[in-house]
């Protein structure tokens, strides 16, 4: 799998012809390396939405536009179908969403979730993507919470985790779920985006290193495979 950090909290995952964008906040992301033409040329297979907060939301209607199904939260996706969304599956968390290019399955986050316009967003999600025989653990916008073990039970080969501090945990209690996550890699995100979000990712590869775990730290637009 090819693993795209996009900025803050976006993701493009990719094997063979499947291509899943995790919280397209493009516009206005001023990490982002890409323009919103850019990504939608790319001919997303989903969109996954872990909460409804603007800067995770971002620029999801602008896909559903061209037909990309999204999959997230009933709560998202019925704000989504009454916005246009022809192809949109509300799950819940416990729920897996099952496909031929692979699983996705909503995980608790301990956060809020509301949309830029106030509307009630549903409960904050984490994702567990299944694809090409891997399986990457996105958290969303969360803190520790010892369920995460539960999580790394099912054999983790990468999490990507905030470390922003301030709205998320910073970046020693990130390296903290290492333990009970267990995954072979570690990514940080939602750090630096913005003048609160002030963890330090130079810590949580020192921390997670310490754990045994292989930490990647990604600038905007770089890929990494597993």
């Amino acid at each position: 799998m090819n693993i795209q950090f996009i900025g803050h909290s976006t993701f493009l995952l990719e094997h063979g012809d499947t291509r899943l964008l995790i919280d397209p906040f493009i516009q206005g992301n001023p990490q982002a390396t890409v323009t919103l033409q850019d990504a939608l040329n790319w001919n997303v297979t989903a969109i996954l939405i872990t909460h409804a907060h603007g800067d995770h939301w971002g620029d999801t209607l602008e896909f559903t536009r061209t037909g990309t199904p999204l999959i997230a939260t009933a709560e998202i996706a019925a704000y989504a179908q009454q916005r246009g969304a022809a192809h949109a599956t509300g799950m819940n968390i416990g729920g897996t969403y099952r496909a031929d290019w692979g699983n996705v399955t909503l995980t608790p986050a301990w956060h809020s979730s509301s949309f830029p316009d106030g509307t009630y967003g549903g409960m904050p999600t984490g994702l567990i993507v299944e694809l090409g025989g891997q399986r990457v653990y996105h958290a969303g916008d969360t803190n520790l919470f010892s369920d995460m073990t539960l999580i790394g039970d099912r054999g983790l080969d990468a999490a990507l985790l905030p470390i922003g501090d301030h709205y998320t945990m910073g970046p020693e209690e990130a390296a903290r779920t290492l333990d009970l996550l267990r995954p072979r890699v570690a990514i940080p995100m939602h750090y630096g985006t913005f003048p609160p979000l002030t963890g330090d990712p130079a810590v949580f590869q020192r921390e997670g290193q310490a754990r045994g775990v292989d930490i990647r730290i990604l600038a905007p637009g770089e890929h990494t495979t597993l």
